[in-house]
């Protein structure tokens, strides 16, 4: 099966499949070693190199004017061929809407089957894993493995104190973390402060987020690695001195809604309750300060 993969999430989850070979489209945000076998069909309008608040400057003007966040690059698409198309509509910032994809299957004359992956739960990603499995003819043993882990993790800190924690998917201006990154709080041993189960992340002011006395500020910036977290909770040490402060690889462990996230649980499970889970490979998680 030929299948063209314009999600990172849907990326990962088909090479956690087993099935990475039949990738033969992807995105500019996947994975270097899957860009380096597939052609790159989904590209950024936003110019390289922008701080966080050149970037949410330029988003809100193009949402304002209704113009993409992202370029699909039709005739590389056509030329592929693909017989399955993964794309999603949750969130036009963060991925190419399905939308999108229709209208230019159409314009190209390609047929391919589209399945559109819009998770709001951990319960949803693992659903969409079996989904993608069941349409690829790929063993579904990958989510048994997500859920006992899931359960190894229920059982080591369920019964622990839960921390209040405060999750910044965006640190300039400060946003709340919505859709399932509250739970992978939840799930991890903490109580989630600001935010929305299942909704969409929301600004909110420097004051607002102080107001919320949370424990642990989890910066997790949207589409960045480790280092860049930690450079960014700069900011909000100093706008929340005193503050535990803890960085996360938020792009592999925290917004993209495949495998990973069950990492990135673990990752957060490990730096709340440090005594009661082994701590994680380096490279995903870091204190960066602690309360005083």
């Amino acid at each position: 099966m030929r299948i063209a993969s314009l999600l990172p999430a849907a990326t990962e989850i088909v090479a956690a499949l087993g099935r990475a070979d039949d990738l033969v489209a992807v995105t500019y945000e996947c994975d270097p070693e899957i860009r380096e076998r597939a052609s790159v069909v989904v590209d950024t309008v936003l110019p390289p190199g922008l701080e966080p608040a050149a970037i949410d400057a330029v988003v809100r003007d193009r949402a304002a004017r209704g113009l993409p966040m992202y370029e699909l690059d039709r005739a590389a698409l056509a030329a592929v061929d693909p017989d399955l198309i993964l794309t999603q509509d949750l969130c036009a910032v963060c991925a190419l809407p399905s939308s999108t994809v229709t209208d230019a299957l159409a314009a190209i004359g390609c047929r391919a089957d589209v399945l559109s992956l819009d998770s709001h739960t951990v319960e949803d990603v693992l659903v969409a894993i079996a989904a993608i499995g069941g349409r690829i003819g790929a063993s579904c043993e990958l989510v048994d493995g997500l859920r006992a882990r899931l359960e190894a993790v229920e059982a080591a800190v369920g019964a622990r104190p839960r921390p209040r924690v405060l999750v910044l998917e965006w640190v300039d201006p400060p946003f709340l973390a919505g859709h399932w990154v509250p739970e992978l709080v939840r799930r991890a041993g903490g109580e989630p402060v600001g935010g929305v189960d299942a909704g969409r992340s929301v600004a909110a002011g420097w004051p607002e987020v102080a107001a919320l006395s949370a424990d642990v500020v989890l910066v997790a910036p949207c589409g960045y690695g480790l280092d860049a977290a930690v450079a960014q909770s700069a900011t909000v040490q100093d706008r929340l001195p005193g503050a535990a402060v803890v960085a996360i690889d938020a792009d592999s462990y925290v917004v993209r809604a495949g495998p990973r996230l069950v990492d990135g649980i673990e990752a957060i499970a490990w730096a709340l309750h440090p005594d009661a889970v082994p701590p994680p490979p380096p490279g995903r998680i870091r204190w960066c300060a602690s309360a005083r």
